[in-house]
Parts: structure tokens; sequence; C-alpha cells
């Protein structure tokens, strides 16, 4: 249907009778198109948010004590395995700053983007690609840590699975690819059940072991894993101190995904960010009480940190007295809410990608929705380079761990560093001047004072951690990290200068008056042979131009001379040029021809190459041609003034 838009202009809009797709094996995989209304239809409830942004950061509780232990395991001693509970407690603490400036970029950037926008808008370019490089980083090895340590679950219950743990990991992340591929509300209404299930079934487990502890029934881990080197250590103030400080730094795992709410804000229903920032507060309450719990038990059961079995498996082993229904299903619960923890990750990942992408950092396909309104580029790459880190690092959580909470932290201290900055700005301003029209602009505040320091003392914290976990952590791989967050940031650089030239090439700004339409028209066809295929590039050269010239590279006499005698007969006319090549070329010498027809180009002429292209009726078939359409095409395609124009012919 075509719906001028008005009486007098040269433009239209067509739309299409047919309204969907025609089905295949992708709406089976993903599910049927959407159209870009439905949109708006598409975005999601606070319970359903509480699923899909906060898997990641409940997640953690799985693995953040585990990995505390593992830490102070190696001063040799039980006896340090009880300063896990008060280092949870300071973690939790941390985790409150983190929140209380999250809800402040909620409100104040409601159109998502988290640490890059903040960055961007109040510290300048250079800060916001480290933001957003450290939060690409972190939310790979969000899927590669999630996913591992849910097979570590898997593996913890039925020990015969661990040498295919690499393999089921692949597996597991190629679903959740697909599951987001379908959709946000569709991902989020699969994962809300699980993800519900854990917490319940979590809070059971710490409740019945706070209670046994009570009542002094809870005893100790029976038949724990074997850990060498334990024994009576003596560590001096210095050393002791470090391992601590390594221990806390491990255990700041579970603030990872605290920032993905921030930069999903527009997957929300309306009111947005107020939806928003009630399922961050909602998150970090559970997550406080979750991880508590955990670190307190794991402590009074003396559980053992171990690659066999994880802490939780102890932990729900000692608490339901065995490996029945309630160990089951807390196994269960445990692996499908870190494997679904990824789902975090698809959802932040693709959404700042876009946002960079749209800024011209990152390609620009990764901007473009997809069938079912969802970045589907940002997904797809998503899941393949996790899935890539996962088999390099064989699904070893503890290996990947060193790689993991650095980048997060150095977003949030760039984030609350940039809130304190506007806050600051904010102060400067005039109270009685207008509202902005916008909520993310800058207005004043009248607590700007208040705000500015509670952001200041949190970027102070967490630049604090993050410092702690770069050293303590930097020979065990977050120099890794350290040297990719700037290659990140040249590689976004580099995109951005080929984009800023590609627009400077193409702009109008300086471009004059446009040509004249009117010009010499010089056709090329260039010939191996003379068939129906030549004749139909001849036929089409002819509606271009009068002028038209047939190029024959001649690599034997006795073919060339066959092409002659049939030229005569079916050219019609047409000037023949043949190319001597003596040394069996045939690129070569015809590129050289074309250049020299191009040096005596008068102005405003066109040459348009025509070039007869053999499609055969089977793919496999092409494997048996020389496919020199194709390869005039790539090589010309460099050659600046040549149109170039290919005619398919078929051959039944």
């Amino acid at each position: 249907m075509i719906d001028p838009k008005d009486d007098k202009s040269s433009s239209f809009i067509y739309r299409t009778t047919k309204q969907e797709p025609s089905r295949n094996i992708s709406h089976f995989l993903v599910g049927r198109p959407l159209q870009t209304a439905d949109a708006s239809h598409q975005t999601i409830r606070k319970r359903v948010g509480l699923a899909v942004f906060a898997s990641d950061a409940l997640s953690s509780t799985a693995y953040a004590t585990q990995e505390i232990l593992v830490i102070l395991a190696g001063a040799g001693t039980m006896a340090f395995f009880g300063y896990v509970f008060p280092i949870s407690i300071v973690i939790v603490g941390l985790l409150a700053i983190v929140v209380i400036s999250y809800e402040q970029i909620i409100h104040a950037y409601p159109d998502g983007g988290g640490a890059y926008i903040v960055a961007y808008d109040n510290l300048g370019r250079s800060p916001a690609l480290v933001a957003a490089a450290a939060l690409l980083i972190d939310y790979i090895l969000t899927v590669s840590v999630s996913v591992s340590s849910g097979v570590a679950q898997i593996t913890s219950a039925y020990p015969q699975l661990f040498e295919y743990r690499v393999l089921i990991s692949v597996l597991f992340v190629i679903f959740v690819t697909l599951v987001n591929l379908r959709g946000v509300k569709e991902a989020g209404a699969a994962f809300a059940i699980p993800s519900y299930f854990f917490i319940t079934i979590m809070f059971l487990m710490i409740g019945t072991g706070l209670f046994r502890t009570i009542s002094g029934s809870l005893g100790v881990v029976p038949d724990p894993p074997h850990l060498e080197h334990l024994g009576e250590a003596v560590l001096g103030n210095a050393a002791f101190a470090f391992i601590l400080l390594h221990a806390f730094s491990s255990g700041t795992a579970a603030l990872t995904g605290v920032e993905a709410i921030s930069n999903g804000i527009t997957a929300f229903n309306e009111p947005r960010s107020r939806n928003a920032g009630i399922t961050l507060i909602l998150m970090a309450f559970i997550l406080g009480i979750l991880f508590m719990g955990i670190s307190f038990l794991a402590r009074e059961i003396q559980a053992v940190p171990s690659e066999a079995e994880t802490v939780v498996s102890q932990l729900a082993r000692t608490i339901f007295g065995g490996q029945g229904w309630l160990y089951l299903f807390v196994i269960t619960g445990t692996t499908v809410i870190l494997i679904l923890a990824a789902n975090t990750a698809f959802a932040g990942f693709p959404r700042l990608s876009a946002m960079l992408a749209h800024d011209g950092f990152m390609p620009r396909q990764l901007t473009y929705r997809g069938s079912r309104l969802v970045y589907s580029y940002g997904i797809v790459s998503l899941g393949a380079i996790a899935s890539l880190l996962i088999i390099i690092f064989q699904a070893s959580v503890t290996r990947l761990i060193p790689l993991y909470a650095i980048g997060v932290f150095l977003s949030f201290t760039l984030a609350q560093s940039g809130m304190a900055r506007r806050w600051w700005r904010s102060g400067q301003l005039n109270p009685d001047a207008p509202v902005p029209q916008h909520a993310h602009d800058l207005r004043y505040e009248k607590s700007w004072f208040l705000k500015m320091v509670s952001n200041g003392f949190g970027a102070l914290c967490t630049a604090i951690v993050m410092g702690v976990f770069a050293i303590t952590k930097f020979k065990d791989g977050a120099w890794v990290v350290l040297i990719l967050t700037p290659v990140l940031i040249g590689i976004f650089i580099f995109i951005r200068r080929h984009y800023t030239g590609v627009a400077s090439g193409l702009s109008l700004e300086n471009y004059g008056e446009p040509p004249p339409y009117l010009g010499r028209h010089r056709v090329i066809v260039p010939i191996s042979n003379v068939h129906q295929g030549t004749l139909a590039a001849l036929r089409y050269a002819r509606m271009l131009s009068d002028d038209i010239t047939a190029v024959h590279i001649s690599i034997e006499p006795e073919d060339t001379e066959k092409v002659r005698r049939r030229w005569e007969k079916w050219g019609r006319g047409t000037r023949l040029v043949i190319v001597d090549s003596p040394y069996r070329l045939f690129l070569e010498p015809l590129l050289v021809y074309i250049k020299e027809i191009l040096s005596a180009r008068q102005p405003n002429e066109i040459i348009t190459i025509v070039v007869p292209h053999f499609v055969p009726l089977q793919r496999i078939h092409n494997t048996l041609h020389m496919q020199t359409a194709e390869m005039l095409r790539r090589e010309l395609l460099t050659t600046p003034g040549v149109v170039i124009t290919e005619v398919p012919y078929q051959v039944s």
C-alpha cells in the first residue's frame, strides 16, 4: 500500500500487505518475529526484573564464600576459616555503599547506561571508555564464571560428570543464548520460577541451619573433602594482613551484577526508574542475607573449600542430614540460578554494546535489533566469547575468579566519581532556575552536598578495593584484565576513527553544487567465452550506453581465435579488445587495461564494468567453477571511479 506524505512531495511511505516473514527454522528456535510497534509491550515488571537482572548478584552467594575460604586455606591452618564471617560483614557493608550510589544513578539517568553514561556525562570520554571496557569484560566473565560454577554444583553431586564439565558448560551457554534471543519478556518469564525457587530453598536451608545452631544440633561436615597443607601456622603481621585482604578481594565477587539494573532500566515497565530502584533494593536485601547466612553457617560446620565438593553442597548435606530430597533441591536450585545468572550479562552486554556502537566505538551491527526486538548480534557475540573462555580455562571457577571482579570495581569507582562530580556541579547552579526538560539534565539539588560526600566516599572505598584486588590477584591472573582493558579501549578508538573518517568522506557539508547527471557513460564487458551468459550481459550493457567495449584476456591463442570468430557472429558490431597475457594471468592484465582507461577518463565520465556471473542452481556446484565474476568483483570494488554490475545467468 502506498501512503503519500503530501501531494507535492516526491517521497512516500510504502507499506507491504504481507505482515510477517515466511516461517523457517529460526522461528522454532527463537519464536516468531515481532513488529517494531510491539517494543513497548516487551517491558517487564519488578518481580520478573528481579529474576532477569538480579540472578547474577544472587547467584554469587553460591561461590563467594567458597572463594574466601580458598584464600584462607592458604594460611595453612583451619583457625583462619573463622574469619570468613567478619570478612562477609565488611563486604555487605560495601554492598550497601554501592547500592546507595546506583539507586541515585537509576533516578538521575532513567535511560540506562550505568557507569558508561555517568562517566561520559561527568568525567569525559576517556573515563567512559574505561568504564565501558571494564563492564564488557565483567559481563563476559559473568557468563563464564556463573555457568562454570553451576556445573561445579552438578559435579559435586555426580562426580562421574567431572570430566565432561567443559562440554556441559558450553551447552548451557548455548541454551541461555537461545532463550535470550527469544526476547527479554520471554527470558524473564522462563527464569522467574527457577530464581524464586533458589531464593526460597536457600532461605529454608539458612533458616534450618540457624535453628540447628541455636539448638546445638548442627554439628560439623561429615566426611569433609580432603585439604592438604593444613596444620598450625605462625604468620607475621604483614602476611596475616595480606591473606585477609586477599580473601576479602575474592569475596567481593558477591557484588558483581549490582550494576546490571542501572544498565537495563529501559527494560522495566513505567515508571521504570521507580521499578528499577525498588528491584535494586530488593536484590541487595536478599543478597546480603544469603551471603552472611552462608558464610556464618560455613564457619559453624567447618566447611572446607574444594574443587570436588562446593561449600553449598557441604552446607546442605550437613544441615539436612544427608543427600535426601532437600539436599537435591538445594543443589538443583543453586545449579539453575548459577546458570541463569548468565542471563544478567545477556541483558546488560547487548545494551551497553549498542550504546557504544551508537556512539561509534563498536561495530554498527550491534545497534540492530533482531526479529524478537533484542540486540541479537550482541547476544550471540557474548555467548561465543564466554564459551571460548570456558574452554580455555577448563570451566574452573578458581582460575576464572581472579579475572572477574576487578573490572566491575573499576566501573563502580568511575560511576560513583562521576555522580560525586554531578552533585558538585548541581550545587553550583541557581536554585531558582527552571527544571530541565529531561530527567538526566543537570539541575539544582537541595541535598547536593550530602549526596556528593556519599558518592565520594563510595568511590574511595571501591577504589581501595580495586587496588587491593589488583595487588593480591595480580599474579593469579588479574594482570590479564589490566592489559586487556587498555587494549579494548584502543579498539574502541580505532573503530571510532574509522567511522569518523567514513562520515567525513561521505559528508555533504562542503560538497558544493551536485554534478550534472548527464555525462559520458562507458561500459566494459569482460568475457572469457561467447555464450548465452555473455550475450545476456551484452544486452544489459546496451541498455546503459552505446559506448561498449568487450575485453577478452588472451591466455591460449587457440581459445582466443574461437572467441574472435564467435564474436564476429554474435557481437553485433560491438568492439572487442583482446589483451595478450604471456604469463597466463587473467586478473592482472584486465586491471592494467582498466587503469589505462581510467587514466584517460574525461571529466564527468562514468565507467561501468558489466560482469557476466554464472550462478549454479545447486550451491555445491560452485566448487566446480572458477568463480571468475566473484574474483573480479573483489578486485574492482577497491578501484576508485568504477561501477561494478553483475549480470547473473543460470543454466537449468
